[in-house]
């Protein structure tokens, strides 16, 4: 796990090292065992690197392979390299590391463009080729790991970090008013390729993308998983549906010990981070290290489930941390995650994550976390409602249940030059549910949450905060393959039981029933949902900051009446609806956008 930049010059210039290694130096906390710069002619790349496997200077990037002609920068974790190292050095490949990043390089100088297919786990990698000039991007299937892009003529930046691009220079910052209307429409999701500023584009989750020495562009998506039924599996009963998920997920969980340093838990309480540390607890993990974090409550709302999570933590007996937040803390570490953040997140679990990754880090530097359990396996409550409809009505009623405002309520909202044309978020959730290949409306919504909305909001969330202090996390419901299998899942399995299902059918095998029957929660920071004292204080501050004037995004009179009634307004998701203008206001201005 690390962080990469780098340029591709394609204007008859040389790279420019010292920009490259402005945008490394700002990851160090993504990075902050090892660095490293190479340069080529029209391309540089920099690292910083975070050692999890091979801890040797011999995994050190970029990663050099003289006989390949492969030069690469690699962020993430391979969790099949070792198989896959095996099979390269049975082709003839001969290694210089016991590491996964140069079975990245082995696997191209192999399979070429069709490397990607052979990876299992989560990845941004560029790879340079000596002999053409060609710069390959690939980012892995479920887009874990970011990278972000800045494109002007003749050049092309990259990163793991949207600021690394900023430190880098020459970006254009300007508001996206596409993405702008995403934001405030799609609960703060701006879907791939835009970011919220115009001069920043990501590269989409499952793509392959080629820049060639004479200008061409070329990509290709390589992963698309069917939201359909299989054939093979017509047969299967309710018990074989149990029996393999449970199997695939049990593989995911023991794919993701690979590691050269201890591995511990994110444990909310919750189903999901309780059946990993139950799965773990039945490899055989002893004296397992597990973090729950929880806050005071706020207007009534609690702040924490520790009762849940000593009960995993007593069942397994794992070395268990607590670790209580006063409210009167929060203003310090909303500002560290807003500085942390590639692109502003409305979720308050930021900050929980943010606080949960700077003590964990100082025990373990690779975690596992029960992320994405709720898109892959029909957990949410908009859900059901499309389970009793045809595709045809599906986009009414996801919207009605997820968006936080039609075109109308944008233009409540923004004054009318940051108004984008049509309702573009409507229109891309319209576009990506009559998509072909999801066999009913439950499909499609599970397909669009785990395509976008699960890469843009809660795998980012945990990316950026866990990173933040140099801490992997990996996320065994992602595993693509275990993916793959509960797509072709029959939906009304999966919302069996008030979501989750065949997935509580599972964990009734080897959890507590408290945990399974229970309310289902969320990671709770009552303190940011309920907007008073300090922090209401703080947005108040960056609604009414000098730069925010200038910029002149909101209708003064909208802004004036949420401050005036700061907990009126909510999101179908309960979210506050002042703080996703202030958290977007307080994002611009940490990052130094006027």
């Amino acid at each position: 796990m690390c962080g990469l930049a780098g340029e591709f010059r394609r204007d008859g210039s040389r790279a420019d090292v010292a920009a490259v290694e402005r945008m490394a130096a700002t990851m160090s906390d993504r990075g902050p065992d090892d660095s490293g710069v190479w340069a080529q002619g029209p391309t540089a790349l920099g690292h910083r690197r975070l050692k999890i496997i091979d801890l040797s200077a011999a995994s050190g990037q970029p990663l050099v392979d003289p006989g390949a002609g492969l030069t690469g920068v690699f962020n993430g974790c391979i969790y099949n390299y070792r198989e896959l190292r095996e099979e390269l050095q049975a082709k003839g490949h001969r290694f210089f590391s016991s590491g996964d990043s140069e079975v990245v390089l082995k696997a191209y100088a192999e399979w070429g463009l069709d490397f990607v297919d052979h990876l299992i786990g989560m990845f941004a990698v560029a790879i340079s080729e000596r002999d053409t000039g060609r710069l390959v991007l690939a980012r892995d299937r479920l887009g874990i790991k970011p990278l972000y892009l800045a494109e002007t003529p003749g050049v092309v930046r990259f990163a793991s970090t949207l600021p690394a691009l900023l430190a880098g220079g020459g970006i254009d910052t300007s508001i996206d008013p596409v993405a702008l209307a995403h934001y405030l429409s799609f609960h703060s999701i701006v879907p791939p390729p835009r970011t919220i500023l115009r001069g920043v584009t990501k590269l989409p989750p499952a793509t392959v993308r080629v820049y060639e020495a004479d200008g061409r562009t070329s990509e290709r998506v390589y992963w698309d998983p069917a939201f359909t039924r299989s054939a093979e599996r017509a047969g299967w009963s309710e018990q074989d549906w149990q029996d393999a998920l449970l199997e695939s997920l049990t593989t995911a969980v023991r794919r993701r010990m690979v590691a050269d340093v201890p591995v511990g838990v994110l444990l909310s309480g919750g189903l999901d981070s309780s059946l990993v540390v139950a799965l773990l607890a039945g490899e055989g993990q002893r004296g397992l290290s597990t973090f729950s974090i929880g806050f005071d409550a706020v207007g009534g709302r609690e702040g924490d489930e520790f009762r849940y999570s000593d009960l995993v933590a007593k069942t397994f007996d794992t070395d268990h941390h607590q670790i209580r937040v006063a409210a009167a803390d929060l203003v310090p570490p909303l500002e560290a995650a807003v500085a942390a953040m590639s692109e502003p997140m409305v979720s308050h679990d930021c900050v929980a994550f943010h606080l949960l990754s700077e003590v964990v880090s100082q025990h373990v530097k690779v975690v596992q976390s029960g992320q994405g359990a709720d898109e892959i396996l029909g957990g949410y409550h908009w859900y059901p409602p499309l389970a009793r409809i045809g595709r045809d009505q599906a986009l009414d009623t996801y919207a009605g249940a997820f968006f936080d405002r039609d075109a109308a309520g944008l233009a409540r909202v923004l004054n009318p030059a940051w108004l984008a044309d049509g309702d573009p978020a409507r229109e891309f959730v319209a576009a990506h549910l009559g998509r072909a290949g999801a066999e009913t409306a439950v499909d499609a919504a599970l397909r669009i949450d785990t395509q976008v909305m699960l890469t843009d909001d809660p795998v980012k969330r945990v990316d950026n905060m866990t990173m933040a202090h140099g801490l992997e996390a990996r996320v065994p419901f992602l595993d693509h393959e275990f993916v793959e299998l509960a797509a072709s899942c029959p939906p009304e399995l999966k919302l069996a039981q008030g979501g989750k299902g065949v997935l509580k059918e599972i964990g009734r095998r080897m959890l507590p029933h408290e945990v399974i029957d229970r309310p289902k929660g969320y990671f709770p920071v009552p303190g940011l949902t309920h907007l008073e004292g300090k922090l209401l204080d703080r947005v108040t501050d960056a609604l009414r900051a000098p730069e925010a004037r200038r910029r002149d995004l909101f209708r003064a009179d909208y802004v004036d009446a949420l401050l005036a009634d700061p907990n009126a307004e909510l999101t179908p998701l309960n979210g506050n609806k002042l703080w996703q203008l202030g958290l977007l206001e307080m994002w611009l201005q940490s990052h130094g956008i006027d």
